[in-house]
């Protein structure tokens, strides 16, 4: 009866010795430590008192570890921050098996609301799929809705309880229901494998004027990312390349530590990211020491992002604009400017919570503001009636019939097969549809590292990079930092609210 108050008094303890003797509390002007430890004090006997007259009175016999897990799920809900939660068994043994590298899965990076309502249900969202997964290959994109899973309304459970029914043993199938722009829902079965936690893939590419380009995708930033991407650029030397792209899309961030070791490549002085916080121990700036930089000054750079890229790889993407080092092309990004820490309570749980904010060189935040490209390039929007050809075609899984019969398809064939498509659905447009054969041709063969054909971003870095230096040189010149962008936009708000 007494683990609940037991094991909050525990943490608590745990906690606040650990700040207090490292010195870690920014001490308030308003309130002193004594009376922070007065009110704490207070609140738990509260809290106790409620445990203690819970497990008396209800109507029923309560299990302490219910209240228990559910005290601590409130108690982090409450922030109203969606990166800070608790974690219960299962979601702690899946960020274990994270961290050692493989676990069984789809392969969906995934965020969800806090909150719910009648007019905006919070759907599970994907943020990108990782790479050679069952999600990738089953044409998941980042910004799809996962509306349900194994008939179950995601609005309507928590965030575990989604990553519970998404991952398991390998082998098994998961059903879920995708949602895609306003009109497109369609329903997908997916096969748990074992996933593997990507870092890069890299290959050279011709641009427009015979020139050699470089080419780096850049998964997800693990404890081999910097190696890996030294390796590319090392293998780059030899093809003599007049440009480098790195590929940021759908990379959801990782480790801060790598993404460091990434950026200093290419930035040989002054403050690559730094974190802030109220506690002392997380306030950092990771600075560059030119002795780390490889990467040859004069060689153009065009990186390219999208509303999948998150947390690590914006701050490569800021760190390389504020610098006037890149040139970014595609969409704005998404938006987390903030670290989190997982700290375990036990073998079998846990919590994850934000513990500082982390800043670009110009010293700027773009938690849920994101970096919005120096040249913005969307692919095309369907239309109403679009969305519901897309859909039907999606539904009536003709494509896969179709790509079955027909063994190794070459890209003629794709073309060929493309228009007979668009008769049928002519308000998908050609581009698209053959994407959508190509990916059902290549989904057991593994990805394409690039496609040309589809891609009007990567179309636009090389045209990008085959400028002349000197129209280059202004593009990147004429770029503003993170910083400028913010002023000028906290500045066009001030006119705006004062002409009301």
């Amino acid at each position: 009866m007494k683990k609940f108050s037991q094991i909050i008094k525990t943490a608590a303890l745990v906690f606040v010795s650990a700040v207090f003797t490292s010195q870690c509390f920014a001490q308030s002007s308003a309130r002193s430590a004594s009376e922070i430890n007065e009110q704490s004090r207070k609140y738990m006997e509260l809290m106790n008192g409620v445990y203690d007259f819970v497990q008396r009175n209800y109507v029923d016999e309560v299990d302490p570890e219910v209240l228990y897990r559910g005290a601590l799920k409130g108690m982090l809900d409450a922030l109203g921050d969606p990166y800070t939660l608790y974690l219960d068994n299962s979601t702690f043994r899946g960020l274990s098996d994270t961290t050692k590298g493989t676990f069984g899965g789809v392969g969906l990076s995934i965020s969800k609301p806090f909150e719910s309502t009648s007019d905006k249900p919070a759907y599970v969202e994907v943020a990108s799929p990782v790479e050679d997964t069952p999600g990738f290959r089953a044409g998941i994109v980042a910004g799809d809705l996962i509306v349900s899973v194994e008939g179950i309304d995601t609005s309507t459970i928590t965030m575990d309880e989604v990553l519970d029914k998404l991952r398991g043993p390998v082998g098994e199938k998961v059903n879920i229901v995708i949602r895609r722009g306003k009109n497109i829902e369609f329903p997908v079965t997916l096969t748990r494998a074992i996933i593997e936690v990507p870092t890069i893939k890299y290959g050279t590419i011709k641009t427009p004027k015979n020139g050699t380009a470089g080419y780096v995708r850049i998964i997800e930033f693990t404890p081999q990312t910097a190696d890996r991407f030294q390796q590319a650029l090392d293998s780059f030397k030899k093809e003599s390349i007049s440009g480098l792209i790195i590929d940021l899309r759908n990379n959801p961030g990782g480790l801060i530590t790598s993404v460091y070791d990434v950026a200093n490549k290419f930035i040989d002085n002054g403050p690559i990211v730094s974190t802030k916080s109220r506690l002392a121990f997380e306030n950092s700036v990771f600075t560059a020491s030119p002795d780390k930089t490889t990467f040859d000054k004069t060689t153009p750079i065009v990186v390219l992002i999208n509303k999948g890229s998150a947390s690590a790889s914006e701050i490569l993407s800021g760190a390389l604009k504020d610098y006037h080092r890149a040139y970014l092309v595609g969409q704005r990004t998404y938006g987390k400017g903030s670290v989190q820490q997982v700290l375990p309570l036990s073998a079998s749980d846990g919590i994850k919570i934000t513990m500082a904010r982390y800043y670009t060189p110009s010293d700027t935040n773009i938690d849920k503001i994101g970096i919005p490209p120096d040249r913005e390039v969307l692919f095309p929007v369907l239309n109403e009636e679009g969305e519901k050809q897309y859909s039907e075609l999606i539904k009536s899984d003709e494509i896969a019939k179709y790509v079955e019969l027909q063994k190794n398809m070459s890209e003629q064939a794709i073309s060929a097969y493309g228009l007979t498509l668009k008769k049928k659905y002519p308000d998908i447009d050609f581009g698209s549809l053959k994407k959508l054969i190509r990916n059902e041709v290549n989904r057991t063969k593994g990805t394409m590292l690039y496609d040309l054909d589809y891609d009007i971003q990567l179309n636009a870095a090389l045209d990008i990079l085959a400028l002349p230096s000197s129209e280059y040189a202004n593009l990147l010149k004429n770029t503003k930092t993170l910083k400028e962008l913010q002023d000028e936009a906290a500045k066009a708000e001030e006119i705006t609210a004062g002409k009301k």
